[in-house]
């Protein structure tokens, strides 16, 4: 397993920006696939950004076009640029690498109201 912990979630307004970022303890070279979920309340965790370790990237209709997801090899960190956020992008959202087992991050709250 890998530990992986979010930062920069917090309060913004609706039509504001936030980053996250998930800092992972080891290379992310080890996992063939990262991604970002997010879980609002009541509801079930899902998928927001799928980023593999080659290939496309994959985000969830409700976010395309404004989120965007990266990876940075050299720092062993995974980031999601949110832009454009709306009151129903409020959720926990955490950080997810594949593996055998697979490991999630604490969540971090990020909350979009005015």
């Amino acid at each position: 397993q890998v530990q992986l912990v979010e930062s920069g979630g917090g309060w913004v307004q609706p039509g504001g920006s936030l980053r996250l970022s998930c800092a992972a303890s080891r290379s992310l070279f080890s996992f063939e696939v990262m991604a970002w979920y997010r879980q609002a309340p009541g509801k079930q965790r899902e998928l927001v950004a799928r980023l593999p370790r080659w290939g496309s990237r994959n985000y969830a209709d409700s976010v395309k076009g404004r989120f965007t997801a990266s990876r940075d090899n050299a720092n062993n960190t995974i980031n999601l640029q949110m832009n454009s956020l709306k009151p129903e992008d409020t959720a926990v959202y955490y950080c997810y690498a594949e593996g055998s087992p697979p490991s999630w991050g604490q969540g971090i709250q990020v909350t979009v109201s005015s």
